[in-house]
């Protein structure tokens, strides 16, 4: 581990820290914090980048990752790394020491390159390379080539979604708006039938999702990102396991199975959703499994507070399984 004086001359050199310089998990949290002060980027600018290439990493997320003594989980790792402005070559370097130290829990502070898969190491030498971080652009523009790009698509996909106001309901009284997906940002999932959001139970880890009032805090906070074709990811930030997935329960097919919030991968297609808008003018969306295409929706079509989520028939379910993606308001404060 580097001295705290190497470490603040790292940063003023612009170079990226050398993660195998970690012995154990607190060091190699702290040598993020490293890696993020010689990006120069603050905790908002870090998450716009990551957005600009369809990663999700809200700036919460970070700060949580970063006052940590955990290594973080892969996929936020990976996340945190490319924002700061590391290669490809760089994040294979952060996820085979991450791996080693969360497998033996430490690891020899020899500096040397940590046994990692083959394509991880290949083409490199023993000893990483000193990494230079570009300078700074006026304005902090994003280092990224490919930003202006992938920008420009989340906001093609911005002003593609559908955002309605129902202005009476079947009993005649004003309808809560309705809104749809829109790629990256921070909703609560709200069922159309109940009125209640989705959310795991506190203090539980099993990761399944209920219905709860939607003015308490739900966990995990929800994002969506659009997939290849029609289908979407429900991308969740969990404040004790960070960042992952919804699916259905052990990628299983039959009706009444769970929905489940995981680690992202683990579940195939059964983690990736298609959200149809119903009606017009549209009164919500149905969330469908891509690997079964049934219907999400409350266990029994039930309206009470703490019902399971659980795919089901879509026939006959109306109402039952329609949902609104609410868009969470921001936080005001500087990253």
């Amino acid at each position: 581990m580097k001295s705290r004086g190497e470490a603040q001359q790292m940063v003023v050199e612009g170079r990226a820290p050398d993660p195998c310089g970690a012995r154990n998990a607190p060091e190699f949290v702290a040598l993020l914090g490293v890696l993020k002060e010689a990006s120069g980027l603050t905790y908002r600018e870090l998450a716009q980048r990551a957005d600009a290439v369809g990663d999700v990493l809200p700036r919460s997320t970070i700060a949580n990752m970063l006052g940590r003594t955990s290594v973080p989980r892969e996929e936020l790792l990976a996340a945190f790394v490319r924002a700061c402005g590391c290669g490809p070559a760089e994040v294979a370097e952060w996820l085979a020491v991450r791996k080693e130290l969360a497998v033996h829990g430490e690891r020899a502070g020899t500096g040397e390159e940590p046994e990692a898969a083959p394509e991880a190491t290949a083409g490199h030498s023993s000893e990483p390379p000193t990494v230079p971080f570009p300078e700074p652009a006026p304005a902090r523009r994003p280092r990224f080539r490919k930003v202006l790009a992938a920008a420009a698509g989340l906001v093609v996909l911005a002003a593609a979604a559908v955002t309605v106001t129902l202005l009476v309901r079947d009993d005649g009284k004003e309808a809560t708006p309705v809104s749809g997906p829109v790629a990256g940002r921070t909703v609560q999932i709200r069922s159309v039938h109940s009125g209640f959001c989705l959310s795991e139970k506190r203090g539980s880890d099993s990761g399944r999702l209920y219905q709860v009032p939607c003015e308490q805090e739900t966990i995990p906070s929800f994002s969506l990102k659009p997939l290849d074709g029609d289908a979407w990811r429900i991308v969740t930030d969990h404040p004790e396991f960070d960042l992952g997935c919804t699916g259905i329960w052990d990628g299983m097919r039959d009706a009444g199975a769970g929905l489940q919030d995981q680690g992202c991968g683990k579940r195939g297609d059964a983690e990736e959703f298609l959200i149809e808008p119903v009606g017009r003018p549209v009164e919500g969306y149905r969330i469908r499994p891509a690997h079964t295409r049934l219907c999400v929706g409350a266990e029994g079509n039930s309206k009470e507070r703490g019902a399971k989520l659980v795919q089901a028939s879509c026939d006959g379910a109306d109402r039952a399984s329609l949902f609104s993606f609410d868009p969470v308001v921001p936080e005001t404060a500087g990253g």
